[in-house]
């Protein structure tokens, strides 16, 4: 079952072999670790993942959460799970020892909620909300705050949410309409209404921590005016018990097209005079804290979507070897055996899109998950620095880039399967349902494009931008010299020149003409996404090649399929979106230009 979720082979050859993970055992904060206590986490990852997750996906599809008699319904088993993954540790596998975690490595925690994502993603949201509402407390919070919210919701008795979209505003903040007013005794009374709340309300644990942005009476106008608060479902005392019920009250059940087993909802804040609400931080910087969150979750947005495609394409390959359907072109005996459908060529071209997607997915992933131990903990400031800025640099890229690529992954899975693959007779039509919320939420292309031209390429005068196209250089260099990759490498160095060209023209363009240079922000992000992406198929290659002529780890296969699939990579998908820079170059118009009354 675990080879259904992830190739544990690439795991292990994206941890050790590309991306060195054992290095992180150096830092202090990590020195009690081994590659033992690694694969041992990871194990225990597959296990929960394939045994105790996986069962009840397809059930918790088929059977949404129902709202009777005033309480949200759910399938036992997503609570059972989730009591595995609290009692595992899993759930906390990054936090201190001393707060009852593993402690882990960032990317070590990233693989191991991964490998739950791809066995059940809708089950996985309650706790991966949970732990990004708690990891901003922290980060944000008083002392007081971290006591009574953040210690319960490590420990899965609390859980958590974030509550941004209002349905008059969608995603633009600057508009939200919800109001704190502040009381005798420090607190606040909070009215609004919210949507599109992922898992808002449900009876899984003793209380729901909502982190909700609104405005002072005092706010200044637009993002500039908002703060955040913890308003939570039931007040709680200082001893650490549950008080009355707060003024938060379920509007309705949101019903979807996929991720059907965690609850959408639509929260009403204030209904019977304000609901209790605790500023976080100084007022007016809620937007600024709670990016704190909302980057975890774009990230882990990028991961579930990475680990969606992934999960079928492994079933899609299984399918095409086991099933057998027509005869080579050059046998003309109908009596003939047919062969199976990995035989024909545009069978191989769909798995090898799909394999390019997932696996280049899975690095982008990982590798940006190493920048977050390394910011944190490098002995080397500049290093630390660094990672940062490029953590920041890559956020909208890992958000964005699988969401739209290890959905096509998944579509390519569902051809592969023919007619069955549209029937709920096999997952991977489920597959693509629940991937296809990755491109909305937590900001769709068009946004994440624009805060990638508009904001990360730029920041420090372009300082991480031309960081990653250093780290970019080197590989070129290094593996220009190698005969067997060279063609490859001039592959990515032309693209890399026609980013670079691109990047030039519209940062030129950004200062007198914003809304031009950022028309067409999205196509920017699909440019700047391949590059980083065939930059790491060009790393995995490297690290094949290596392990074919030093008698690696891995079966030779293993290495020929990376070496091949960087090579469809490169050459069938890097020059798709490259193949429109003229038209970011040129900063086209047309999509400013069409009036709105001609469509």
């Amino acid at each position: 079952m675990s080879q259904k979720i992830i190739n544990t082979d690439d795991l292990a050859f994206l941890l050790y072999e590309l991306l060195d993970i054992e290095r992180f055992t150096q830092f202090p904060r990590y020195a009690d670790h081994s590659r033992d206590t690694f694969d041992a986490a990871i194990e225990l990852a597959l296990k929960v993942g394939a045994e105790t997750f996986a069962p009840h996906n397809a059930l918790c599809d088929a059977n949404e959460p129902r709202f009777e008699n005033g309480k949200v319904i759910i399938r036992p088993e997503v609570a059972a799970a989730l009591a595995v993954l609290r009692d595992t540790g899993l759930m906390a596998a990054s936090q201190d020892y001393e707060r009852g975690g593993m402690q882990l490595p960032s990317v070590v925690a990233q693989t191991c909620i991964g490998i739950i994502k791809g066995a059940n993603v809708s089950t996985q949201a309650y706790a991966g909300l949970t732990i990004a509402a708690c990891n901003l407390i922290m980060a944000h919070g008083s002392e007081e705050y971290k006591q009574r919210f953040a210690e319960p919701m490590m420990a899965g008795r609390f859980f958590g949410t974030m509550c941004l979209t209002e349905p008059h505003a969608g995603s633009s903040l600057a508009d939200i309409k919800s109001r704190a007013i502040p009381a005798e005794d420090g607190s606040y009374r909070i009215t609004g209404n919210k949507i599109f709340i992922s898992a808002g309300d449900h009876e899984l644990s003793e209380n729901i921590v909502h982190l909700m942005l609104a405005k002072l009476p005092d706010a200044p106008p637009g993002v500039k005016g908002i703060s955040l608060f913890i308003v939570p479902k039931f007040l709680v005392n200082e001893d650490g018990s549950l008080g009355e019920r707060n003024d938060v009250q379920l509007a309705g059940l949101i019903h979807k097209m996929g991720y059907r087993g965690t609850t959408s909802t639509m929260l009403n804040f204030g209904e019977k005079g304000g609901a209790v609400g605790y500023l976080v931080g100084e007022p007016h910087q809620g937007l600024a804290q709670m990016f704190h969150m909302m980057n975890e979750a774009r990230i882990g947005v990028g991961l579930g979507s990475v680990m969606l495609g992934y999960t079928g394409y492994l079933h899609a390959l299984e399918y095409a070897r086991d099933r057998r359907q027509g005869r080579p072109l050059k046998e003309r005996d109908p009596a003939s055996p047919m062969i199976p459908l990995i035989e024909h060529a545009d069978v191989r071209r769909m798995l090898l899109a799909q394999k390019a997607f997932v696996e280049g997915g899975l690095a982008l992933c990982l590798f940006t998950s190493t920048l977050i131990d390394e910011k944190k903990h490098a002995d080397d400031p500049l290093l630390r620095e660094e990672a940062a800025g490029l953590n920041d640099l890559l956020t909208p890229i890992v958000k964005s880039w699988p969401s739209q690529f290890c959905l096509e992954a998944n579509s390519l899975a569902i051809q592969v399967h023919g007619g069955y693959g549209y029937t709920r007779e096999y997952p991977v039509e489920q597959f693509y349902r629940d991937n296809r919320l990755n491109p909305i939420h937590e900001g769709t292309h068009g946004i994440q494009g624009q805060d990638l031209l508009g904001r990360k390429v730029a920041m420090q005068d372009g300082r991480f931008y031309q960081a990653l196209l250093g780290r970019i250089r080197a590989t070129l260099d290094s593996c220009g010299s190698a005969t067997e990759l060279a063609a490859q490498a001039q592959l990515l160095s032309d693209a890399l020149a026609t980013l670079e060209e691109v990047t030039d023209a519209l940062q030129a363009l950004r200062k007198s003409d914003p809304e031009r240079a950022l028309a067409n922000a999205y196509l920017y992000m699909e440019c700047f996404g391949h590059v980083v992406v065939g930059w790491l198929w060009l790393r995995q290659a490297e690290t094949a090649l290596k392990g074919l002529q030093q008698g690696g780890e891995r079966p030779k296969a293993f290495y020929q399929g990376k070496l091949a699939a960087c090579e469809y990579f490169l050459r069938y998908e890097l020059p798709k979106p490259l193949a429109l820079a003229a038209v970011l170059r040129d900063a086209d118009r047309t999509t400013l230009d069409m009036p709105a009354e001609c469509f």
